[in-house]
């Protein structure tokens, strides 16, 4: 599930992972049963700006343009000297990000429209690549324009929902900023939580002792922190997070210079306007898909695509392909409810990304039916015509019929019961595949005669790893080189001819 490997974390969640013992032990005593959840909306930070401004916090004047034109008139509408422009993507780390087609920072300060209207233009449809984002990066469609703030003092904020003890926390900091997360791996005791009862809400003794903890305890940040809460609640957040609260050097006044809120996809049906902002350029293509068949999918780097359900056990088995020396090319629960349809509608996504060498469906049969899960993948195998490894290992309600609907299928499957050897054959089908693509070789799927669930483990292994350094060895050699055509069959699962060199 999504909540299990979230988007870039913000530092409450960081903090939450390093300071757990704290908020455990200062949990409320009021404890309600917690709710599992499935996946979150982000929002870009001029929606969280309008969100602040609307509920009464302060933020500096700001405007969002979509062409190089309104960056400049908005620019202009200003009227200062201190004008900021910032890359509307989904990620941290914009300020030492780099646009691809050479910009420097996703946060730029500049002192003219002009200047504005250029720099801004070279932002506008392009992927910034940032430490979050990986190398792909993430498209920027919109810029934000804002008035340029000088912070004497700066303070980090934040309102989050943890599970822990089921209801939210207050999170503060004197030492706000853009090092914060360097802040609280270095000095955690410069951090300071506030569990809050769901119930009775949050009390101003609890406000004030957070405020007195990082040294604002004034009437103008009570009303800051009441106010977030408030709109923490009605807007049903998890997450709610100022950096930094700053009281800006020339007004003395305090404003909040950049925020970022995370909301609760279970609350979609009474938060549909806001919900309604969810920017898909922003998401993986596979995941907006699988979400539409009720599949959760995240999309990771590795080679080996994964099928299950549940994500207790995905999560076992993308541990165990990492024992084995293997790299997960996503994470894919389909859950108890999945139709045939719904795992060929899996297949179909996990085929879409160009990485993956070979495929792992590991389904244990509880709610969910083996035969069920047997029929999605026999289809999917007809349609999709699977040119890659699949290893099949199915165990649970409907068992045998799953494994009769595969030998009967007449396709190119690999079964296997015991999940250590299914996970040992996959990472080693997913090297020679990846092996032989880059030695001009092409690979096909065989079932040779007598195979069945269990398979032959040792002979497998072995000739597997004869394969794998015959692989490594021709790789080393130039391809030109290479001869005639050539055949060989291993372990009688995977046979391979000689392609012409590209």
């Amino acid at each position: 599930m999504a909540a299990l490997l979230p988007r870039p974390l913000g530092l409450a969640q960081i903090n939450f992972l390093k300071n757990a013992n704290k908020l455990l032990v200062a949990a409320t005593a009021n404890h309600y049963p917690a709710h599992q959840q499935v996946r979150n909306l982000n929002v870009h930070e001029h929606i969280s700006y309008t969100l602040l401004r609307d509920h009464g916090i302060p933020v500096p004047k700001f405007n969002v343009a979509t062409t190089p034109e309104e960056i400049h008139k908005y620019a202009k509408e200003l009227n200062t000297k201190d004008i900021v422009l910032k890359a509307q993507v989904l990620a941290g780390g914009r300020g030492r990000g780099a646009f691809k087609n050479g910009l420097q920072g996703g946060v730029r300060m500049v002192d003219t429209p002009e200047a504005a209207q250029e720099i801004g233009g070279k932002m506008l449809k392009q992927y910034l690549v940032t430490k979050q984002t990986g190398a792909g990066g993430r498209i920027c469609n919109k810029v934000m324009v804002t008035e340029r703030k000088f912070p004497r003092r700066e303070f980090y904020i934040a309102v989050m929902m943890e599970r822990s003890f089921n209801g939210p926390v207050i999170i503060a900091s004197s030492q706000g900023g853009v090092a914060i997360e360097d802040v609280a791996a270095a000095n955690p005791d410069a951090i300071t939580y506030e569990p809050v009862d769901i119930v009775e809400g949050i009390k101003d003794e609890q406000i004030q002792r957070v405020l007195t903890k990082i040294g604002l305890n004034t009437p103008e940040a009570q009303d800051m922190v009441r106010k977030l809460y408030d709109l923490f609640v009605k807007k049903d957040a998890l997450l709610i997070e100022v950096n930094p609260y700053a009281e800006d050097a020339i007004t003395g006044q305090f404003y909040c210079l950049d925020a970022k809120f995370r909301f609760d996809d279970n609350a979609d049906y009474r938060q549909k306007e806001l919900f309604a902002l969810r920017d898909p350029s922003q998401e993986d293509p596979k995941e907006i898909e699988a979400a539409k068949s009720n599949l959760n999918y995240i999309a990771l780097d590795g080679t080996i695509g994964c099928m299950v359900n549940g994500a207790g056990l995905a999560m076992a088995t993308m541990d165990i392909i990492k024992l084995h020396g293997g790299d997960p090319a996503n994470f894919l629960d389909v859950g108890g409810g999945a139709t045939a349809q719904a795992v060929t509608e899996a297949f179909t996504i996990i085929l879409s990304d160009p990485n993956v060498t070979a495929i792992l469906v590991n389904i244990f049969g509880g709610i969910m039916r083996c035969d069920v899960i047997a029929e999605g993948i026999v289809t999917a195998a007809k349609n999709l015509s699977i040119q890659i490894p699949v290893i099949v290992r199915l165990q649970g309600t409907k068992v045998q019929e799953a494994r009769k609907l595969i030998a009967e299928s007449g396709l190119r499957l690999v079964p296997r019961d015991n999940l250590d050897e299914a996970a040992r054959l996959v990472v080693q089908l997913s090297e020679i595949v990846n092996l032989a693509k880059k030695a001009g070789v092409e690979i096909t799927i065989h079932a040779g005669p007598g195979e069945s669930f269990g398979g032959t483990g040792q002979s497998c292994t072995k000739s597997n790893m004869q394969m794998l350094k015959a692989l490594k060895s021709r790789n080393k050699k130039n391809c030109n080189s290479g001869g005639g055509r050539s055949k060989s069959t291993v372990c009688s699962t995977v046979r391979m001819k000689r392609k012409k060199c590209p």
